[in-house]
């Protein structure tokens, strides 16, 4: 579910979308969603000064509060 959202808000942000994917892993307590995107989109996704990562990571949050866990975005370059 979380993986679906990351996925879709990203998409949206994006110039080349075919070039974002999202790697799940899974923890007891927790899930850590790596995301990796075009170089040239890096900026897009972060926004000044992280405003734009941090609203997909409080969008994240609280959809994986829902399901009992917790849920980490990471931006890989």
């Amino acid at each position: 579910m979380e993986k679906d959202l990351v996925e879709y808000i990203v998409k949206s942000l994006v110039d080349k979308p075919e070039e974002v994917s999202v790697n799940v892993v899974e923890g007891e307590k927790s899930t850590i969603l790596e995301l990796k995107v075009a170089q040239e989109d890096v900026g897009k996704v972060i926004g000044k000064q992280g405003r734009i990562a941090k609203a997909i990571r409080i969008i994240l949050s609280a959809s994986a509060t829902k399901s009992g866990k917790r849920a980490d975005l990471t931006i890989l370059d």
